[in-house]
Formats: C-alpha cells, sequence, structure tokens
C-alpha cells in the first residue's frame, strides 16, 4: 500500500502522502478533483480547496490563472459563489505550485480533506 500512498485513516494517510514525488501528488489532486466535480459538483471542489488551503476567491481566481486558467471562464453562480468550468480544474494545482510558499502543502491538505471522497472511490 505505501507505493501508493494509501491507507486506513487520514493520519497515516498524510504520512505516506509526505513521502510521494510532486508528480504524483499533482496527479492525485487533478484526478480527486475531477471525480469530486463529477460526483458532487464543482462547487465542492472549490469550498473544499479554499479550506484546505486557506485562500480566499480572490486568491483562488488567481491560483486558477497561473496555472494557465483562462481568467475568463471564471464565474459566479446565482448565489455569488465561485465556479470554475470542470474541465479546467486541473489548472488548479499548476497555479498552486506556482503560488509563494509551499503549494505541496496545500495539495496535500486537499487530500487528506478529501479521504472520505477518495475511500468512497
Amino acid at each position: 500500500m505505501a507505493a501508493t500512498g494509501l491507507s486506513a485513516d487520514p493520519k497515516e494517510y498524510r504520512t505516506r502522502l509526505d513521502e510521494q514525488e510532486d508528480a504524483q501528488i499533482d496527479l492525485w489532486v487533478a484526478e480527486l478533483m475531477r471525480d469530486v466535480a463529477k460526483r458532487r459538483g464543482v462547487l465542492r471542489v472549490v469550498e473544499d480547496l479554499k479550506r484546505a488551503t486557506g485562500l480566499s476567491d480572490q486568491e483562488i481566481e488567481r491560483v486558477f490563472a497561473s496555472g494557465g486558467g483562462p481568467a475568463a471562464v471564471v464565474g459566479r453562480d446565482a448565489h455569488g459563489r465561485l465556479m470554475i468550468p470542470a474541465v479546467a480544474l486541473h489548472a488548479l494545482v499548476p497555479g498552486l505550485r506556482a503560488k509563494p510558499g509551499d503549494g505541496r502543502v496545500g495539495l496535500i491538505d486537499y487530500l487528506v480533506e478529501n479521504f472520505e471522497e477518495i475511500v468512497y472511490v
């Protein structure tokens, strides 16, 4: 199991994720965003990412654009919540990596925060 980063609980999962290479973390985050968006919606992905990284809507927009996401596609739903097209969520991963500080921590926090989602899939 250690080679996949999987485990029985979130604490062990975080420990195993810390041992993984950046490319593997990035791949898992992008895949998880896609899967959660399909099952639970884009709003869930954005809210979970904001909670895991501590970023505001404006910061998420900047991260998205710096990761190669087209700024023109970012919008708001009828309730004013930040929306990003599901097919472009992957741009958040390189955007977090490009952000000053340690983007890896935010990406791992996102994976751990969604441990139950991963176990479900």
